[in-house]
C-alpha cells in the first residue's frame, strides 16, 4: 500500500488526507502548529493518524508522495530534505484532480480571483447545474472529490497552489491579472511568480478556453513566450476584440463562437472598475458553458459580494466603514482607493511581503486625509506616506483603529481597512481582521 503524509492541517491538508484515506493509502499527517479541535475530530472519525507541534521526519520519509499545504514554503528544512531524497509533492488539488473526472473552471490572478470565483459559482448555480466550489475558497476540493458528487468544479487557485501542480487540467482557465505580489516566496524575483500564474494553462487542450485580461501589460507580454493549445478569449475596457469581452461606450459586450450578449455596466452589481473585468471574466465563463443571457444577467445585478472585499459595514454618523481587509497587496488597495468617492481614512498595515507603495502614492495624495498604521512594525509606511498625508499614527489591535478612525473622520467620510499587507503579526488570518474590525465598528 503506498502511503501519503499530509504537512498541514488546515482545511486543504484534512480534506486531502480524508481522500487519500477513501482510496485506501496508507495516511499520515503532519503539522508544526497546533490542530483546530473539529480538524481533529475529523481526522478520528476517518481513522487517520496525526501529529501536531513538530514534524517525526522517520514517519515522513517513509512516504511515497506528500501532499503539502500551500502555506509551507520551499524554503523550510523539511521540504528541502524530502526535495534531497526525491520524494514527490505535490498539492491538495494536484491530488484531488486524479479522481475527478468534473468539468474544472480555474481562477487565478493577484487581485478579484475570490469575487470573480464567487460570481462564476453563483452564475452556475443559478443557472441550475450541479456545481462545487473549492481551491482556496469555500470547503477543501479533495474533501468535496472524497464524500459528494459534483458535476462542474469553480476552483480559485493561488499560485503557491499552482506551484504543485504538474498533470491537474483545467478546461476553462481564466488569469486575471498579474501584479506583483508574494515576491518574498519567489526569491524577490517577478519572474518566478509570472511563471506559476500562468501554470494554470499547463496541460490545457485545443478544446479548452483560456479567459485572460488583454488590458494587462504583464499577461499579455508572457502569452506571447508561452504555447497555449486552449483557445484565447480576451477581455477590456480598451479595445474592442472580436470574442471575449469589451466595453463600448456604457455597455460591456460578450462574444463567444456565435453567441452575444450585452449589458449596461450601471446595472452590474459590483461596483468600481476592477469589478467590470471581474463581471466579464464571469460573462465569457458563462457563455461558454451556453447559459442563456437572461441567467447571465440576473447573476451580475444580483451577485452580493464577497465578505472582506469592498464590503460596506454600516454608517455611523455618517460616515461609511468599509471592510477590505482582503486588500493583502498594494495592487488591491489601489482598486479600493479608486473606487471610493469620498475623504477617506485609510487603516494600512501588517506583515509586508516586500511591498513598493508607488503605485498608490497619487490616490492617497488626492482622496486620503488620515492613515492608521495597523501593525507590529510601521516604520516603511511612515517612512513612504509621511509626506503625503496629513496625519499618520500607529495602533495595535482593530478596536483602536476603529475609534481612531471615528475620531479622524467627519459626515460624508469612508473609514477604509485596506491594508496592503498580510495579517499575521497582529491576528490569525484576514478574516480574522476583517471579523474584529466590523465587530468593533457595530460596538461605536
Amino acid at each position: 500500500m503506498s502511503r501519503i503524509v499530509v504537512l498541514g492541517g488546515g482545511e486543504s491538508g484534512v480534506g486531502a488526507a480524508i481522500l487519500a484515506k477513501v482510496k485506501n493509502f496508507d495516511v499520515f499527517l503532519s503539522d508544526s502548529g497546533t490542530l483546530k479541535e473539529n480538524a481533529k475530530e475529523m481526522l478520528c472519525k476517518y481513522d487517520i493518524p496525526f501529529e501536531e507541534g513538530g514534524h517525526t521526519y522517520e514517519k515522513i520519509l517513509n512516504a511515497s508522495e506528500i501532499i503539502k499545504s500551500p502555506g509551507i514554503p520551499e524554503t523550510v528544512p523539511l521540504i528541502r530534505e524530502l526535495r534531497r531524497v526525491n520524494i514527490p509533492v505535490i498539492s491538495e488539488i494536484e491530488f484531488a484532480g486524479r479522481y475527478d473526472n468534473s468539468k474544472k473552471i480555474c481562477i487565478t490572478g493577484s487581485n478579484g480571483k475570490t469575487t470573480t470565483t464567487s460570481l462564476i459559482y453563483y452564475l452556475l448555480k443559478n443557472a441550475g447545474l450541479n456545481v462545487g466550489l473549492g481551491g482556496n475558497i469555500g470547503q477543501s476540493y479533495a474533501f468535496q472529490v472524497a464524500t459528494e458528487h459534483h458535476d462542474i468544479y469553480v476552483l480559485e487557485l493561488s499560485s503557491f497552489q499552482l506551484d504543485g501542480m504538474y498533470d491537474f487540467k483545467a478546461h476553462i482557465a481564466v488569469l486575471l491579472n498579474i501584479t506583483p505580489d508574494h515576491l518574498d516566496r519567489y526569491g524577490h524575483v517577478m519572474q518566478n511568480y509570472i511563471n506559476a500564474k500562468f501554470r494554470i494553462t499547463q496541460n490545457m487542450s485545443r478544446e479548452d478556453c483560456f479567459i485572460f485580461c488583454s488590458d494587462d501589460e504583464i499577461t499579455v507580454k508572457n502569452l506571447n513566450q508561452i504555447v497555449l493549445q486552449a483557445k484565447k478569449l480576451p477581455f477590456s475596457q480598451n479595445d474592442k476584440v472580436s470574442q471575449g469581452a469589451y466595453l463600448d461606450g456604457d455597455s460591456m459586450h460578450v462574444i463567444y463562437e456565435e453567441s452575444e450578449y450585452e449589458m449596461m455596466i450601471a446595472d452590474l452589481s459590483l461596483p468600481g472598475k476592477h469589478n467590470i473585468y471581474n463581471s466579464m471574466a464571469a460573462a465569457i465563463t458563462g457563455k461558454i458553458m451556453h447559459i442563456t443571457n437572461k441567467t447571465i444577467r440576473e447573476a451580475l445585478t444580483s451577485f452580493k459580494g464577497v465578505e472582506h472585499r469592498m464590503e460596506k459595514v454600516m454608517s455611523v454618523g455618517n460616515v461609511m466603514y468599509i471592510n477590505d481587509s482582503k486588500a493583502t497587496n498594494v495592487n488591491s488597495t489601489w482598486y479600493a482607493l479608486e473606487s471610493v468617492n469620498t475623504p477617506i481614512v485609510l487603516i494600512l498595515g501588517g506583515t509586508d511581503k516586500g511591498n513598493d507603495y508607488e503605485p498608490i502614492a497619487d490616490l492617497v495624495k488626492e482622496k486620503v486625509k488620515a492613515i492608521i498604521c495597523l501593525g507590529v512594525d510601521n516604520k516603511k509606511i511612515h517612512d513612504f506616506f509621511e509626506d503625503k498625508v496629513p496625519y499618520i499614527c500607529d495602533v495595535t489591535s482593530a478596536e483602536e483603529a476603529v475609534k481612531q478612525g471615528a475620531e479622524l473622520s467627519e459626515a460624508g467620510d469612508t473609514v477604509l481597512l485596506s491594508p496592503c499587507c498580510a495579517s499575521f503579526d497582529l491576528f490569525k488570518n484576514y478574516e480574522d481582521r476583517g471579523r474584529q474590525f466590523k465587530e468593533a465598528v457595530k460596538r461605536l
